[in-house]
């Protein structure tokens, strides 16, 4: 089951040469699993930077264009960590969380983020949008430090732990060219509602 997870495939592409090569950097002598996931986890958080937060063009998405640019949306950065985690042999999936943009209500969006399998601990969820003011994600397992708490009955922990990248995140990242277009269109998914008498 875990194999699906170690895939490359057109967005999570590890064997495009350029993330391989840094996949084999940032494992160099590590000890084990949790070391290389905590090398790489670090590298996409602090290195590659949110294309918002820096209002970076050009829009990215696949691995190997997020490291060549070094900036990307949450998504692409997951996409990128994820890359990098598979070509260690390290089983990494893509999380979802609905959060309100503003912290007040709708607009809501998608923010992406990863999930990783680790020995002694399963399936462990990691957040590397990247650190700011407010917002303080960390890799410590078992404890999750991620970047967004939900906080509203309308945001939401996404279960599922995804081999690849949800369609409507792919949409939006391949087609607008700017981050501000991006911004103005980010993904969202609606919730399902239970109805209770």
């Amino acid at each position: 089951m875990l194999n699906q997870f170690l895939q490359s495939n057109i967005t999570i592409d590890w064997l495009h040469p350029a993330v391989l090569a840094k996949a084999r950097v940032l494992a160099a002598g590590g000890e084990d699993r949790v070391e290389i996931t905590r090398r790489c986890f670090e590298f996409v958080r602090d290195e590659i930077r949110h294309s918002w937060d820096y209002r970076m063009n050009p829009v990215t998405c696949k691995a190997s264009e997020v490291l060549e640019h070094a900036t990307g949306y949450c998504y692409a950065k997951s996409h990128l960590l994820a890359a990098l985690l598979r070509a260690n042999t390290i089983p990494a999936g893509l999380c979802y969380q609905r959060l309100s943009l503003e912290g007040n209500g709708a607009p809501y969006c998608l923010h992406g983020l990863n999930a990783v399998w680790l020995p002694d601990h399963g399936w462990y969820r990691i957040d590397a949008r990247g650190n700011k003011p407010g917002v303080d994600a960390q890799f410590c397992p078992p404890v999750e430090r991620l970047a967004f708490s939900i906080d509203e009955s309308l945001e939401a922990d996404l279960p599922e732990i995804w081999p690849e990248p949800l369609p409507v995140v792919i949409k939006v990242l391949t087609e607008y060219t700017t981050v501000e277009a991006v911004h103005e269109n980010l993904p969202d998914v609606e919730l399902l509602r239970l109805v209770t008498d």
